[in-house]
């Protein structure tokens, strides 16, 4: 497993690794994974064979306490990802655009990225090998996709028979001890309606096992090939989503003092609706999901102290078009504060995917910069969302940089990653 960033004040640091180092064997036992890597590493005395960047390899032998971590970042998580042999209907990987990145093609299904990072996997793919190594190594929570409880109309979303095998799955999962999040991708005529009810019921059976379910609507891009029909959520459909299942919610919190069900914010933005309070959320199980972002982001703004700038400040706000009715409010607010600040909101029509697909996330710089030179004016800083950037980059889906807007606009940028540093973005240049 190969370094590729070291933690300062770590363990590795004590030790000398040094970038591009190799970590072959820890006591004599090669890890497959990060997994393997952080059992191994566990034990109290280690004998760590590396491999260092100009081929020499060493024995470096040492003591740790049983919870240190060796603080240091790999070049994969994984030996070799396992990708999805599934065939959905709503796969989003299925509508990008051609030519894009390699990396954006990956369709992967892979139970130990589920426990390492939040993916989520449908339990499909998995052998026996792999569900004896989730019970030994006690890989929990992991984050499945359901779509259906139904095993026919699962089948049918996924077109794969072992979809329908959801039921014993699961059974597997918490006969091994084994807790999980869930997610559904909605679908109109497909898995909504009744097909809704009985999955949140049959999942709601399964707490505490169960720890949370997620409702996303599905998105459809204009790159979509397949030919399966597929339609999307409008307004008066996503009203009636979230009258259904606040009966649900209302239930789970009578009973445990927890939602356990959570709607897609983007329900609510279709809906015309207001975002719930935090309460709603319980801890955020889902966030990264994209389940209560945006009370999140709100909260975060209000609770950001600030000082009135004396300064007269200009700024442009990029967004996608479902929140930018929430970022106007907050700016607004801002604005009848801070006399001096001059806040723009310019939701960005999404032309890359298509008008439908409104999130600030999948939203490409090509698109950003016309909207841009569309709406010029001059101004002090350009906020844009780090949502839409690779992680850790400054590189938008469709490879332009936020570098090539600095060549073009004389503006500042800045990346925007939650509500607090957008609220101090405000006065601040």
């Amino acid at each position: 497993m190969k370094i590729t960033k070291i933690y300062e004040g770590s363990l590795a640091e004590e030790l000398e690794l040094q970038i591009g180092d190799k970590i072959l064997k820890i006591n004599g036992s090669k890890p497959r994974d990060l997994i393997e890597l952080s059992f191994l590493f566990a034990d109290e005395e280690i004998e760590m064979l590396v491999e260092h960047s100009d081929g020499e390899q060493e024995i470096i032998a040492f003591e740790k306490d049983i919870d240190e971590e060796i603080g240091a970042e790999f070049e994969s998580a994984v030996d070799k990802i396992k990708c999805c042999k599934n065939h959905c209907v709503f796969c989003f990987v299925d509508m990008i655009a051609p030519n894009m990145r390699k990396t954006l093609n990956i369709k992967d299904d892979d139970y130990r990225l589920s426990f390492l990072y939040g993916n989520f996997v449908t339990l499909t793919n998995l052998t026996d090998a792999d569900f004896d190594r989730i019970k030994n190594f006690h890989l929990s929570p992991l984050y499945v996709s359901v779509h259906s409880m139904n095993g026919e109309v699962r089948a049918k979303l996924l077109r794969t028979p072992l979809a329908a095998q959801i039921q014993n799955h699961l059974d597997r999962l918490q006969s091994s001890g084994v807790e999980y999040h869930t997610q559904v991708v909605l679908c109109p005529n497909l898995n909504d309606g009744a097909e809704l009810d009985y999955t949140i019921s049959e999942i709601l059976k399964r707490r505490p096992f169960a720890q949370s379910l997620a409702i996303v609507p599905v998105g459809v891009t204009k790159h979509r090939r397949d030919k399966f029909p597929l339609t999307q959520f409008d307004k008066d459909g996503a009203a009636k989503v979230i009258e259904q299942v606040e009966k649900f919610q209302k239930k789970s919190r009578a009973e445990t003092g927890k939602t356990f069900v959570y709607l897609g914010d983007e329900f609510y933005f279709l809906a015309g609706k207001k975002i719930p309070p935090a309460e709603y959320y319980d801890d955020f199980p889902q966030i990264e999901n994209g389940i209560g972002m945006t009370r999140n982001f709100i909260d975060e703004f209000h609770d950001e102290k600030i000082s009135s700038s004396d300064k007269k400040i200009s700024i442009d706000v990029i967004s996608g078009t479902s929140v930018s009715v929430v970022l106007k409010s907050l700016a607004d607010e801002e604005m009848r504060r801070n006399k001096n600040l001059d806040v723009r909101i310019l939701p960005v029509v999404n032309e890359f995917f298509g008008n439908k697909i409104n999130v600030s996330g999948l939203l490409t710089g090509g698109d950003i910069i016309n909207a841009l030179k569309k709406n010029q004016r001059n101004c002090d800083k350009i906020l844009i969302p780090s949502t839409a950037l690779r992680s850790g980059t400054e590189t938008f889906l469709d490879d332009v940089t936020v570098d090539d807007m600095r060549k073009i606009f004389p503006a500042k940028f800045q990346a925007i990653h939650n509500g607090g540093e957008f609220r101090n973005s405000l006065v601040v240049l």
